[in-house]
């Protein structure tokens, strides 16, 4: 409810009124038109004065190693849903654009707390799942050899972006969020859940699921306003 400040997710049997290594590819030996397009248009993107071509160009090749990597979190299906049986399961890059909506759409945002950074954070906060997958506690992986894996696949794609501002950007939005150590972090991991059940209400719904235990790891969670 707004003027709340915060929002209670309820679990069933009310659930229906919740409100709410080289893993890429190489470059084509052969660049098609599209792909001269966009080098040419990272190129000029990251060019500050326009006399730095090479400087450029290298910019332009490293963003595009780094995309081609980020393609496998669109086609790596999230962990929990296909163990559960779901057909065609959501990806984590599905998972981390919803929760970037909700941060870009939700009202009553907490005083201090930065709506920007809380959707790029969003869209970032899985981002490590490209190399090391989604790991789920269901495989066995304690949280501390999770974490190693996780933070050693990030170093790799900030380094194969070239570094620089954007590739800290990524790292420290990344490490705020694994460490919880922000309002904005906070925020966003009440999104993830939130996203969460969420998506085990549509496939109950789509499919027949029984998807309750999903449910009930949020229940009695209190979380922050998404009054959409």
């Amino acid at each position: 409810m707004r003027g709340s400040g915060r929002l209670v997710v309820l679990v069933k049997p009310i659930k229906p009124l919740i409100i709410a290594s080289s893993l890429f590819q190489s470059l084509p030996t052969k660049p098609t038109t599209n792909f001269l397009k966009m080098s040419t248009i990272i190129t000029k993107a990251s060019s500050t004065d326009g006399n730095n071509d090479a400087a450029a160009a290298s910019h332009a090749s490293s963003a595009i190693d780094f995309l081609t990597l980020c393609h496998s979190l669109k086609v790596t299906k999230r962990t929990g849903w296909v163990r559960r049986g779901i057909e065609n399961p959501e990806s984590i890059a599905d998972h981390m654009y919803r929760m970037g909506l909700m941060a870009l759409i939700a009202l009553d945002f907490p005083p201090g707390v930065d709506r920007n950074k809380c959707v790029k954070m969003a869209i970032v906060h899985d981002i490590a799942e490209a190399i090391v997958g989604d790991i789920t506690p269901a495989d066995g992986v304690p949280k501390e050899e999770k974490s190693r894996r996780e933070r050693e696949a990030l170093d790799h794609m900030c380094k194969l972006l070239g570094g620089g501002v954007r590739a800290k950007e990524i790292s420290e939005l990344w490490m705020e969020y694994e460490e919880n150590s922000s309002p904005e972090a906070k925020l966003v991991k009440d999104f993830d859940k939130v996203e969460m059940i969420l998506q085990a209400l549509e496939y109950e719904n789509e499919q027949g699921k029984n998807l309750d235990e999903f449910f009930q790891s949020t229940a009695g969670i209190h979380f922050e306003p998404l009054c959409v």
